[in-house]
């Protein structure tokens, strides 16, 4: 189920850099999220919606800055062609709220060969049990 707010309930619910990177396609600086070599076990949500998106079995240390993951949670994320900024890339959105995540690429680990690339500002944390 789609979950769909107004810009002013977006804004009220976040903090100016949720904000900024979930709804207006920003960028957190590398090596500067809560996530990047972060190493619980459990699995990452989306701060907007709480949506499962990545369990910490699939993050691997890619060397970006980024907290980096081979694979996502099954039908949570879509992804569609950015152009921005001069390249082409595949950005990635939640599924469930439309949140810019990050962007996915073709140089990742084994078994898919994917690096999905998220901003740490767009998610939380779920301890496993």
């Amino acid at each position: 189920m789609k979950i769909v707010k107004t810009d002013k309930e977006w804004r009220d619910k976040l903090t100016q850099e949720e904000y900024q990177v979930c709804r207006a396609h920003g960028t957190e600086a590398p090596f500067s999220g809560k996530f990047y070599d972060y190493k619980g076990d459990g699995i990452y949500t989306c701060v907007c919606c709480d949506a499962p998106l990545f369990e910490s079995l699939t993050k691997f240390d890619s060397g970006t800055g980024w907290p980096s993951y081979y694979e996502a949670v099954e039908d949570a994320i879509i992804e569609t062609k950015d152009i921005s900024h001069g390249m082409i890339r595949t950005e990635i959105t939640c599924a469930t709220c439309d949140a810019h995540l990050g962007h996915v690429f073709e140089d990742g680990p084994e078994p898919t060969g994917l690096r999905y690339c998220i901003n740490s500002v767009c998610l939380n944390f779920e301890e496993e049990e």
